[in-house]
């Protein structure tokens, strides 16, 4: 898919690796109970994805220190459940049905200390907490309609991530 659906709020996905690329930073929402996720984020006019991915990054962990490691080369959507379109659409004005997402893997280059959850400050905090987590935890963790994209997205990046070996004993 090159160019992203039609009905569909143009997005990028950011799975963020620790440096030895076996773990993802995954974190908490604040504004919904026990819903863990990657950091994403709107693209705007006329902003190119990776760009989009990497000023995301940055407003939602505070991470600069982190370098491109693979790009999914086509667009991944998901349709909003009913009650999520309703509240999303309302806020933002428009009649998404859904998100189309360009999904990104950066390889952290940083400090744990590095990661703010404030961000850079310019945005209002959406996370509450943090960690490190296995592809699989990842996915099983994630709010139901993103699941199928978070497998294909992480399914992409497999090559490029280690297995934990703590992870298998």
């Amino acid at each position: 898919m090159e160019a992203p659906p039609e009905g569909y709020r143009t997005n990028v996905g950011i799975c963020l690796a620790d440096p030895s690329l076996t773990k993802i930073f995954t974190a908490a929402r604040i504004d919904i109970a026990n819903t863990w996720q990657m950091p994403q984020g709107g693209i705007d006019a006329g902003e190119e994805p990776r760009a989009a991915a990497v000023r995301e990054l940055r407003e939602e962990t505070g991470v600069t220190s982190a370098e491109t490691v693979a790009e999914v080369p086509f667009w991944l959507t998901y349709d909003f459940p009913p009650d999520v379109k309703d509240k999303l659409n309302a806020r933002w004005g428009t009649n998404w049905k859904g998100q189309a997402q360009k999904w990104f893997l950066f390889r952290f280059t940083g400090k744990d200390d590095e990661i703010n959850l404030n961000g850079d400050g310019s945005e209002r905090p959406e996370f509450s907490e943090w960690t490190w987590m296995t592809p699989q935890q990842v996915i099983e963790k994630a709010v139901e309609f993103k699941r199928p994209v978070y497998e294909e997205a992480l399914k992409h990046f497999a090559p490029y991530l280690q297995s934990d070996p703590a992870a298998s004993s």
